[in-house]
């Protein structure tokens, strides 16, 4: 099973760069987006302010995964 690495342009501080993410790093990034009324590039520029010297692409894939498991959690589907 493979997916597609999907590249797009977003603008972060005011700066554009590039982020490569498999499409259901995007699509996770979107619903959790859209749950907490944000723009995908708003988003993007929070992940990107806590993120420290993590790769970018990197840091959204541990941020979308670590919402997943939160949400679990909460359902108590995981310990």
């Amino acid at each position: 099973m493979g997916f597609a690495v999907v590249k797009r342009s977003v603008s972060i501080a005011g700066h554009r760069t590039s982020i490569s993410l498999e499409e259901p790093f995007w699509e996770g990034l979107r619903e959790i987006a859209g749950r907490e009324k944000l723009s995908v590039q708003s988003l993007i520029g929070q992940i990107d302010a806590e993120r420290g010297e993590q790769n970018l692409s990197s840091a959204i894939r541990v941020f979308v995964l670590n919402d997943l498991r939160r949400r679990l959690a909460d359902r108590g589907s995981i310990d």
